[in-house]
């Protein structure tokens, strides 16, 4: 991650910034064959509310210590399921989705859970490709039990084709090596 950024818990004052970064991040999806509803949706305010007072939020700070990015994180199955991650674009680019996907494995992996689930594009390179190269591995379908398939069901909303979604799993024990290992700097940070 770019030098000056820091990834931290959420506190009540970064809760207004963050449908803003959600909205920004979610037009880039524009010209994708999403519908206009999905691009204009927002996390449920009380659902951020919710994860920062059970410190399942993350954010991502500017040298100037305004939130540019979050991760919020629910549970699902007995893992960790990452419910949302999005960076502004003005701040893209930097190294900080990665930072903020690293940050929630090592927790997960600290509480104990053995994976890390989210739900994703397949085709959007940012989505699907991205989280490969950070050791997320496609779930095959006829793989996800029955609470795992409702999820991309849900998650694809209405007006998207489930098939354009697609469910991955990131071993927790992997959080120790490789792309989401915590570097000397992010450790001074804290997480």
């Amino acid at each position: 991650m770019d030098a000056g950024y820091t990834i931290r818990r959420a506190a009540p004052e970064h809760l207004p910034r963050l449908p803003e970064i959600e909205l920004a991040s979610g037009r880039l999806l524009v010209g994708r064959g999403l519908p206009e509803s999905a691009l204009a949706a927002g996390s449920d305010t009380a659902a951020l509310q919710s994860a920062q007072r059970d410190g399942l939020l993350w954010v991502a700070l500017s040298p100037d210590a305004r939130p540019v990015g979050f991760a919020r994180v629910g549970r699902l199955d007995g893992v960790a399921h990452l419910e949302e991650i999005d960076v502004h674009p003005a701040h893209g680019r930097r190294g900080i989705g990665t930072a903020l996907v690293g940050t929630v494995c090592r927790w997960a992996h600290a509480e104990g859970l053995s994976a890390v689930t989210l739900t994703t594009f397949r085709d959007v390179p940012w989505n699907a490709p991205f989280y490969s190269r950070l050791g997320f591995r496609i779930v095959a379908s006829r793989e996800l039990g029955a609470a795992e398939a409702a999820r991309v069901r849900a998650e694809a909303g209405p007006g998207v084709d489930p098939g354009t979604r697609v469910f991955m799993r990131f071993d927790t024990g992997a959080a120790r090596t490789g792309p989401l290992a915590q570097s000397s700097r992010d450790r001074a940070v804290g997480s």
